[in-house]
């Protein structure tokens, strides 16, 4: 079973790390710009690549948590001091990016929403 957090702003990101269980489920971030009053991201990325990720996430049947953080509007993102740019836990280069928490592996920009690589993302084990 897929478990779905929703975490906004660097912070909460933070905090929401300091809870992750090594021995519990895999868990995956998916980072993206803030949502505008339509519903969809400031991103024109984030906003394609979201609906594949959920419709991906609807058909899986793995025991995993999957987060999806909000990093902010686009004039915080674009800063080259953003957080999420800088710290080593996310060393984002571009957004949307897909994180396996302690792996390797990582899909970003468009990447993320293409069903074969979501799949292969998700088949991967550490």
């Amino acid at each position: 079973m897929v478990t779905i957090a929703n975490i906004k702003g660097f912070e909460e990101f933070v905090k929401y790390t300091e809870t992750i269980d090594d021995n519990g489920p895999q868990v995956l971030f998916y980072f993206s710009g803030s949502k505008l009053p339509n519903g969809n991201s400031w991103c024109p990325d984030c906003a394609v690549a979201e609906p594949m990720v959920r419709a991906f996430l609807n058909e899986l049947n793995k025991n995993i948590i999957f987060v999806f953080v909000d990093v902010g509007d686009r004039e915080y993102w674009k800063d080259r001091a953003c957080p999420f740019r800088t710290d080593t836990r996310s060393k984002l280069l571009v957004i949307p990016t897909i994180i396996k928490w302690k792996g390797v592996q990582r899909l970003e920009g468009s990447q993320c929403g293409q069903r074969d690589l979501l799949q292969m993302l998700f088949e991967d084990e550490d």
